[in-house]
């Protein structure tokens, strides 16, 4: 059998990761170093998918398993044909012309949410309006995510515009006080600043440790607390819900069940990708560190999570931990630079038929019945009694 061509087509694409490859061979360099960049020594970016192949799974057998099994997930408050949703992600534009338009068509196309980073490569708005209008739009839905910026007050601009462009949720993002030291981008952007033949500039005598003018890497407001949640939930509304993404404790978790006079529709467990605090904890760590310290939070909120998810298996095993719905941010990235809006959705299809089978081999045949009995954790340490 002759070698597959490289890079893959499209119809030969089997997995996320293939989709992954071909855009490999595609990405810019400025592309490329965004795209694949952690927090200093990528351990927590490379942890987040191999803690999810820890986890094993306990298949039961001689179930009745014809039907189509049910996969239909409520996330953020939309009916979802998956437990999946397109996560927040800025620069899109840096992989494909069109930018986040792809996610969200194919968002819309195949019945799935996705979340619209505050930094998108296209206009909210714009996408907002071609989402509305794509011809092949067959449901879905689309959310904001929020950053809340340098100067607190310039968040009510950001929470109007979402409002009146009709998005869905409001996803706020409170693990980047400052932005974590990412080598890979950073050294991107020394390199990109000199020209051929430069010479290497003089080194300049640095400021005194912990004497650096303003908040060192402070691209967002670094005195945004809890009790802030309440003034962004009077701009919001009632109506619509709240998320906080980038939870990682049950410490935290749990306070976010219980911030006075403000209600929280969900927490979104979270790392950012590994970007932010290397050696965080995944989004496995956090799932288990609630169901052990505080597992009262699974009937009190729902629970999202995403990092490293790129197979139906991931999905599974996060849901048997109690997530409601997953987040995919960098094999949807990898996806619409391989192939625009196809690529994408045909990303969505192989999860759709990753989870499906998985089910399936499980005896399962509603994505309700799944729970930690479905699972092996033995490699984290917990065991199951004797039957």
């Amino acid at each position: 059998m002759a070698s597959p061509p490289k890079p893959l087509p499209l119809s030969a694409c089997m997995s996320l990761d293939d989709l992954a490859e071909v855009a490999a061979s595609k990405l810019s360099p400025r592309a490329a170093a965004y795209y694949h960049s952690g927090a200093e020594t990528l351990f927590t970016r490379n942890r987040n998918r191999a803690d999810w192949a820890r986890i094993g799974f306990r298949p039961r057998v001689l179930l009745d398993v014809a039907a189509t099994p049910n996969m239909r997930a409520n996330i953020m408050g939309f009916d979802s044909s998956l437990p999946v949703f397109i996560a927040p992600a800025a620069s899109a534009g840096l992989g494909h012309p069109d930018g986040e338009l792809c996610l969200s068509r194919g968002a819309g196309r195949m019945d799935i949410a996705q979340c619209v980073c505050t930094y998108a490569s296209v206009a909210p708005k714009s996408i907002m309006a071609d989402f509305k209008t794509d011809a092949q739009r067959r449901g879905g839905t689309l959310f904001f995510q929020l950053y809340v910026p340098k100067v607190k007050k310039n968040a009510a601009k950001l929470i109007a515009m979402a409002k009146e462009n009709g998005f869905e949720a409001l996803v706020i993002t409170v693990d980047s006080p400052v932005i974590g030291k990412r080598d890979d981008d950073d050294r991107f952007r020394a390199l990109d600043k000199r020209k051929p033949g430069d010479d290497e500039p003089p080194f300049e005598l640095p400021d005194l440790p912990g004497k650096e003018p303003g908040t060192l890497r402070g691209s967002h407001n670094p005195s945004f607390t809890w009790s802030d949640l309440q003034w962004i939930r009077e701009l919001w509304g009632d109506e619509k819900p709240i998320i906080i993404k980038g939870i990682s404790t049950a410490e935290d978790a749990l306070e976010a069940t219980r911030v006075p006079g403000v209600r929280i529709d969900g927490i979104y467990l979270s790392n950012h990708g590994g970007r932010q605090l290397d050696y965080a904890p995944t989004a496995v760590q956090a799932l288990l560190d609630i169901r052990a310290r505080a597992p009262e939070v699974f009937a009190k909120t729902a629970v999202y999570v995403d990092g490293g998810i790129m197979r139906g298996t991931d999905v599974v095993k996060a849901l048997c931990l109690g997530a409601r719905g997953v987040g995919i941010g960098r094999g949807f990235l990898y996806s619409l630079s391989a192939f625009g809006t196809n690529g994408v959705l045909k990303a969505i299809k192989i999860l759709s038929e990753e989870i499906q089978t998985t089910l399936r081999l499980l005896g399962v045949s509603d994505i309700a019945e799944l729970d930690e009995r479905h699972l092996n954790l033995t490699e984290f340490g917990i065991t199951r009694p004797r039957l």
